[in-house]
């Protein structure tokens, strides 16, 4: 029992990267009602992008955070207008096909450029630690929890009191509707898209001073990812950090008491129980 609050306090830290992946997740599903193959493989993408900042620029991976949004922010946009949306022709099938040829695709060069070698980088705060009720914590995982809850409240600042959020809740909810009043339908798909693949390049830049960088790396979180949003309610961000959060003790917990290795099945368990007993998550409205 003496190991236990300083596993669930871990797994909160944890959980809180789970989140910022899943928030991305679930407003590309609320509003596009796709899930996103290609998210796992965008995580990848960014770590590698914040390691070369790093090792070639010297950019500390938490400095990266605003050109790493930016840039990814933009990759996403643009694979929304110029990739997804001229070979969807409107049915949902075929943006499921282009996210995985997406996917794929990016896998695939990534293997090409950089080789299956894992990459790590070396920051002086690695293993610094904060002491809190006593437990220790990493630095880096405290500094991303924080970041988490930042995140999120900026994005459900900008759904309910931005314009740019009523038309993207708007589309959610009546697309015909929402292009008869005049809202630029297709502009909003690819800014929600940016929003997402902006939160994989966020997620990515807190994780990179305690995780590794390979071409496989977005596996590890992405089936996490979408046990978060379903368990959370597809297309709600207060279901998205409280789905991740709760997952990230779930994982510490287990891993505590069935090993390290074990620690994942509490999440999957989690998973079919939701799906049988609750599909709609514990928040299941949408953009919520």
């Amino acid at each position: 029992m003496s190991l236990l609050l300083p596993a669930v306090l871990n797994g909160l830290t944890v959980g809180a990267i789970y989140a910022v992946v899943a928030l991305g997740l679930t407003l590309i599903y609320g509003v596009l009602h796709i899930v996103n193959f290609a998210h796992g493989s965008l995580l990848m993408l960014a770590l590698y992008g914040a390691y070369f900042l790093h090792t070639l620029a010297g950019v500390d991976p938490y400095l990266a955070l605003a050109p790493m949004t930016l840039a990814f922010f933009t990759l996403g946009y643009g694979l929304q207008r110029l990739v997804i949306q001229p070979v969807s022709h409107g049915r949902d099938q075929n943006i499921l096909m282009a996210t995985l040829g997406i996917a794929i695709v990016i896998d695939n060069a990534a293997l090409a450029l950089w080789t299956s070698n894992t990459r790590t980088i070396d920051v002086p705060y690695a293993f610094e630690v904060v002491e809190l009720l006593d437990a220790f914590i990493p630095l880096p995982r405290v500094i991303a929890f924080g970041a988490a809850l930042v995140i999120a409240a900026l994005l459900w600042a900008v759904m309910q009191w931005t314009d740019l959020g009523r038309a993207i809740r708007a589309v959610a909810k009546e697309r015909q509707g929402a292009r008869l009043v005049g809202i630029h339908v297709d502009h909003i798909y690819a800014m929600c898209f940016g929003i997402g693949t902006a939160c994989v390049a966020a997620a990515a830049c807190l994780l990179l001073p305690t995780f590794y960088v390979t071409p496989q790396a977005g596996y590890a979180f992405v089936l996490v990812a979408f046990t978060t949003v379903v368990l959370g309610g597809m297309g709600s961000f207060v279901g998205a950090l409280v789905g991740g959060l709760t997952l990230g003790v779930v994982e510490a917990v287990g891993g505590l008491y069935l090993g390290e290795s074990l620690g994942q099945i509490g999440i999957f368990a989690i998973f079919i129980l939701i799906l049988l007993f609750r599909p709609t998550g514990l928040f299941g409205s949408r953009l919520a």
